[in-house]
């Protein structure tokens, strides 16, 4: 089956690059069926800094959710409800639509065994999936490119739109690609320098690193004018929001839209370090994403696209319960993850709250590990082998 897989992995990259010979107005007169049929896609939004799950999903009945949060609890009157015991923050007034729409899942009490509180470390673990007792220098999305981009023509299977690659993009033998935006890429990428400098240089140098660099200046250089090409093949007319996100989500659709072989695709929202004034900062971060991603949404719906992805959203930890004493909350455990997608098979809250009479030294107990998420995404959605990718055996969710 993992054979299967790979082989439908190819081909849609073949089809992708076999697509850019065929003339523009066969390719206009093909507008509606230019993607390959089933071509999953998988969106990342890396909530980075800790983002609140409590003030996120909101246990609006619940008496010690406030009593914890005396100033910073989210007053039943403005939690935006979605069952008779949880509601969503005021600010996520897209994913509420969403949710309405059953296009939205939520699951609850997302985290890993003995968590850790530090940033870097915490998102070392989810982005390479590890242990949190493990040291792993490759990233899971990194892996998936491993296994599956063998024989691929274009590295291009997936893109961070960041000015850095992620960890989880990064694998032994072939890595994510980072941009920002394709037309600037492609810009660089021809500049006579780097060219000459690959003329130059000798691939079958002594020292590996030396190597790995012209190998990898190559590889953007193809990629660029790829990745510039099918950018090219459809603008997006929805009305973005004009912050870095909303940015963000644009290339994304453009990109979409077109017959790219990429697969997944990560970007990074905040910092959601709310340790102080987390009020003003989370809402703003709020407004940000549910209009970012309320636009997006729109836009694959409008292009018959939204059936064929699915956005995760995903912190390195929740916060606290208590509220600290400078209107912010500090560093805690399990949180709260976002699925959206037009192919979800289940919908709504998808597990319980979080237990707030049962918590440890102050923190809410995990009861689902994320590890399960990425199981079934890579499983279910990418059609890959995720025992072999995660290099353990984890639980299938049912959601896709």
């Amino acid at each position: 089956m993992h054979i299967i897989n790979r082989r439908r992995f190819l081909q849609v990259g073949s089809l992708a690059s076999a697509a850019m010979m065929m003339p523009k107005f066969l390719k206009a007169l093909e507008r509606g069926e230019l993607v390959p049929p089933g071509n999953k896609v998988l969106v990342i939004v890396q909530l980075s800094g800790g983002n609140d799950g409590l003030n996120t999903i909101i246990p609006y009945r619940n008496d010690i959710y406030y009593r914890s949060r005396p100033a910073l609890g989210i007053k039943r009157t403005d939690a935006l409800s979605l069952t008779d015991n949880l509601g969503i923050h005021p600010a996520l007034k897209g994913f509420k639509s969403l949710y309405d729409d059953g296009a939205l899942g939520v699951l609850n009490n997302v985290g890993y065994p003995n968590p850790d509180r530090s940033h870097f470390r915490s998102m070392d673990i989810w982005h390479t999936a590890s242990q949190s007792n493990e040291i792993w220098s490759d990233g899971w999305i990194g892996r998936y490119l491993d296994a599956q981009c063998k024989g691929c023509d274009k590295p291009t299977q997936a893109l961070e739109i960041d000015d850095t690659l992620s960890l989880a993009l990064k694998g032994d033998s072939a890595k994510g690609l980072a941009l920002t935006d394709p037309t600037r890429l492609f810009g660089t990428s021809n500049n006579p320098f780097f060219k000459d400098l690959l003329k130059q240089g000798n691939h079958d140098d002594e020292h590996h690193n030396v190597d790995y660099l012209y190998k990898t200046m190559g590889e953007t250089i193809s990629s660029a004018s790829y990745i510039q090409q099918q950018f090219k093949t459809y603008q997006s007319k929805e009305n973005y929001p004009n912050t870095e996100l909303g940015k963000k989500m644009r290339t994304i659709a453009n990109l979409i839209m077109s017959d790219i072989n990429t697969k997944v695709y990560y970007v990074s929202h905040g910092s959601f370090d709310t340790h102080v004034n987390q009020q003003q900062q989370q809402e703003k971060l709020f407004e940000q994403l549910s209009d970012a991603v309320t636009v997006f949404t729109n836009d694959l719906k409008k292009n018959n696209r939204f059936q064929d992805v699915v956005v995760m959203t995903f912190s390195e930890f929740g916060r606290r319960v208590s509220q600290n004493a400078s209107g912010g909350t500090d560093h805690g455990t399990a949180n709260n993850m976002f699925l959206i997608g037009g192919g979800l098979q289940e919908k709504g809250v998808l597990n319980d709250g979080p237990d707030l009479m049962n918590l440890v030294d102050g923190d809410l107990r995990y009861n689902v590990d994320f590890k399960s998420v990425y199981a079934t995404l890579l499983a279910k959605w990418l059609g890959a082998d995720d025992k072999a990718i995660l290099k353990a055996d984890y639980q299938h969710l049912n959601f896709v």
